[in-house]
C-alpha cells in the first residue's frame, strides 16, 4: 500500500455474525454433545457443541480453553454466548429445579440445553440462526448498527 492510500476500514463483527458463523460451522462439520468438540484426531474441524462452534467463530480456530484467549477474542466469545443464553432464556427456557422444588438456575445454560438427550443438530443450528436474527432485529436499523 502506498503512503497516500487510506487503510481499509475495519469491519465490525457482531454477535449475530458470530452466531451465524457457528451455525454454518455445525452444518459443515457436525454437531456434538458432552464437550466443546468431539475427540477426533483425524480432522482439524471436529464436530462441536453450540458453544464450541461459537468459540471457533470468535477465534477462527478450535479453542479448548476460552479463558486463555486474547482479550478481544474473549470479549467476542463471552458476548456472543451471552446473547445466545438470553435468546434461550426468552424462547426455550430450561430451569433447573432441585428435589425440594427450589430453582437452582434461573438462566438457561447453553451447555445443558445443547446436551439435552432429546436435542437435535437441526434444533441447535436453528436456535443459533434465530438468535442471530433476533439480535439483528433489536440492534440494527436498515442494515446499520444502532
Amino acid at each position: 500500500m502506498k503512503a497516500t492510500q487510506n487503510p481499509p476500514a475495519q469491519i465490525q463483527v457482531t454477535p449475530a455474525d458470530l452466531l451465524r458463523m457457528a451455525a454454518l460451522y455445525l452444518r459443515r462439520h457436525g454437531w456434538h454433545q458432552g464437550t466443546y468438540y468431539a475427540n477426533t484426531t483425524d480432522t482439524l474441524t471436529a464436530p462441536a457443541c453450540a458453544v464450541g462452534a461459537i468459540g471457533i467463530a470468535a477465534t477462527g480456530r478450535r479453542a479448548d480453553h476460552f479463558y486463555g484467549l486474547d482479550f478481544d477474542a474473549q470479549v467476542d466469545f463471552r458476548t456472543t454466548v451471552g446473547v445466545f443464553t438470553t435468546y434461550l432464556d426468552d424462547h426455550q427456557p430450561i430451569c433447573v429445579v432441585d428435589d425440594d422444588g427450589y430453582l437452582l438456575d434461573e438462566h438457561t445454560s447453553p451447555y445443558s440445553w445443547n446436551d439435552d438427550p432429546a436435542r437435535t443438530a437441526e434444533q441447535v443450528i436453528s436456535a443459533l440462526e434465530t438468535a442471530a436474527d433476533e439480535w439483528d432485529r433489536l440492534h440494527t436499523q436498515g442494515g446499520e448498527n444502532r
